[in-house]
């Protein structure tokens, strides 16, 4: 969904020879820095709809990094590297579980990092918010999102990051056409969806490099 014409977002330098052999796994401690988790829904079916827009943010952050192709583990699809030359090392995690038991793959992730829960964020999207209004906190509620449910119900805390992006409301309380339009693609033009998804990245290296 990437648009030819914008930069990439970047607060880390980028390098094609970012990926190496992650010589943090040598230290004692935290085999990463952060846990960075997209929250969407596995399949072509769901891939360019709204509920997804943190597996977009998490596959431009892989891309632009040079993160390399995404394996299969912990129930989710995980890509590894440093943002940059002395950037901090991330896992980039989107999970294959569906949105309701995200957890499930986050949980035991977090585990094997060893990272505690302030050194996980979450990238979802936030119906209560405007299209294109992006934010982060630590901690809070979870506004009724069924995968920051499940994430908190799997750490046993609220205590994690969140990189909260608008997508807007439909002019309606009747939860079927919630659902439709969460479930819906964008029907934005091509350019306001980029926008979102760099600001969405932007937000999120914000966050990891405080």
């Amino acid at each position: 969904m990437r648009s030819p014409n914008l930069a990439p977002v970047s607060l880390f330098p980028v390098s094609p020879l970012v990926f190496s052999a992650v010589p943090w796994r040598k230290r004692r401690g935290p085999l990463a820095d952060w846990l960075i988790v997209g929250l969407g829904n596995p399949g072509p079916r769901y891939a360019r709809t709204r509920h997804n827009v943190g597996f977009m943010v998490c596959q431009r952050l892989i891309e632009q990094y040079a993160l390399g192709k995404p394996k299969q583990k912990y129930r989710a699809r995980i890509a590894e590297g440093r943002l940059g030359p002395g950037g901090p090392g991330v896992f980039v995690l989107m999970p294959e579980t569906f949105m309701n038991e995200a957890g499930k793959a986050v949980g035991p992730a977090r585990g094997e990092l060893h990272l505690d829960a302030d050194r996980v964020v979450v990238v979802h999207d936030e119906i209560d918010f405007s299209l294109g209004r992006v934010e982060s906190r630590l901690g809070g509620g979870t506004g009724g999102h069924n995968g920051l449910k499940s994430v908190r119900q799997a750490l046993g805390t609220t205590d994690f990051w969140r990189v909260r992006i608008g997508i807007g409301r439909p002019d309606s309380t009747d939860p079927e056409i919630v659902s439709r339009y969460v479930l819906g693609t964008f029907d934005e033009p091509l350019a306001e969806v980029d926008a979102l998804i760099a600001d969405g990245l932007r937000e999120t290296l914000n966050v990891v490099a405080a």
